[in-house]
């Protein structure tokens, strides 16, 4: 069981930033938002603030960031591991920026096959699995201010069936 924070970033030009993770184990990929794990201690703000700095290079002010927009309960199914993990997701506009990785953790670096902006047009047209699948939704939130956090539907995302993984280390994905 771990607690995540998860955000999108909106440019300027109305893209939002996601990620191309994987599991090794089975040669699989899918997208994801830029966001982790909530070390202890630490406030969602806080890990919002240090997981995009590390993720992206940019260093995002606690007063750019907006939300929690939504929260949810996910299973996450890998091929050496299954995840309970609780999100809550938090929105961001941002100038258009290029993306450093220098920041990722060591299986980042192994996991995650690289990164680009994505229009709400492109996340229409995907025929790539994207995490989460109601990733539309959420962005249709962020104008939406006085309904947040809306409280979404256990779901569960996985490379392989959670029922199929196998409990292990949980690691910062």
């Amino acid at each position: 069981m771990r607690s995540t924070v998860r955000v999108l970033l909106v440019d300027d030009q109305d893209r939002v930033l996601l990620f191309q993770d994987s599991d090794p184990g089975i040669d699989k990929t899918w997208w994801i938002l830029p966001g982790g794990g909530i070390d202890p201690g630490e406030s969602e703000l806080d890990a919002v603030v240090r997981e995009i700095d590390e993720e992206t290079g940019l260093a995002l002010g606690r007063a750019a960031v907006l939300g929690p927009l939504a929260r949810r309960h996910v299973v996450h199914g890998y091929s050496d591991q299954v995840v309970d993990q609780d999100d809550a997701f938090y929105v961001a506009r941002v100038a258009t920026f290029e993306v450093s990785t220098v920041g990722f953790t060591p299986e980042e670096q192994v996991t995650i096959q690289q990164h680009r902006w994505w229009s709400r047009a492109d996340v229409l047209a995907a025929t790539d699995e994207i995490w989460p699948a109601n990733l539309m939704d959420l962005w249709d939130l962020v104008g939406v201010t006085k309904a947040w956090p809306v409280v979404l539907d256990q779901v569960e995302e996985s490379s392989v069936p959670a029922s199929l993984g196998h409990h292990g280390a949980v690691q910062d994905r």
